[in-house]
């Protein structure tokens, strides 16, 4: 049996944030396991030890990338006083001009089409995706900040208005910016969940 190789000296988040760069720099496709070796200075059966193929490099890539927001995502929740406020950043914070994570969840949707391991892995993380969508809405209708119908349902909606626009922004269509993307969604909320959620002052500017 081979020896393992020596990289112990090297956390997971630091490798999984190596391999994060270059798929999103050259997509999966133009990816080689040496590359992200070479990112990490360390040689490629090192990192070949962990991941036996690219696939699984972008599984392991794409939870990181995950966990990593809802870490931030828990903390800032807490932050903000309202249902409101909560579901402007959660917004903003799929949809922005720096939003690199979208290009992971682009890169892992084709791959995702032939089932296995990554089918089930963007079935999971979509899942848990909506339910935070939801608990936010849930809580405004609790509050009395948001009308609206089934939390669930609605998600559901939000959810995949979501992806559409983030791949729009990510593509640089020239009619979808990030800034449009985020008042298309806004506005579609407001009218499912018969609340005001853009200012006034950004109305005048959008419009």
């Amino acid at each position: 049996m081979s020896p393992r190789p020596q990289i112990a000296h090297l956390r997971r988040p630091q490798i999984l944030t190596a391999a994060a760069e270059v798929i999103r720099e050259r997509g999966v496709n133009r990816t080689r396991i040496s590359d992200v070796a070479e990112r990490m200075d360390v040689s490629p059966p090192a990192l070949l030890y962990y991941f036996e193929s690219k696939q699984e490099l972008l599984r392991e890539a794409v939870i990181f990338a995950e966990e990593c927001f809802y870490e931030e995502f828990a903390d800032r929740l807490t932050s903000f006083e309202s249902a409101r406020e909560r579901l402007l950043w959660l917004v903003d914070s799929y949809i922005a001009p720096d939003d690199y994570d979208a290009i992971l969840w682009i890169e892992l949707w084709p791959h995702a089409l032939r089932g296995g391991e990554l089918a089930r892995t963007r079935d999971s993380l979509d899942r848990r995706w909506r339910r935070a969508i939801a608990s936010i809405i849930r809580e405004g209708q609790l509050s009395g900040e948001f009308g609206g119908g089934d939390p669930v349902e609605l998600s559901l909606l939000v959810a995949s208005l979501l992806d559409g626009l983030a791949i729009q922004v990510a593509l640089e269509d020239r009619e979808i910016s990030s800034a449009r993307a985020k008042q298309l969604c806004l506005e579609m909320l407001e009218r499912e969940l018969n609340c005001e959620l853009i200012g006034a002052e950004e109305r005048r500017r959008a419009a």
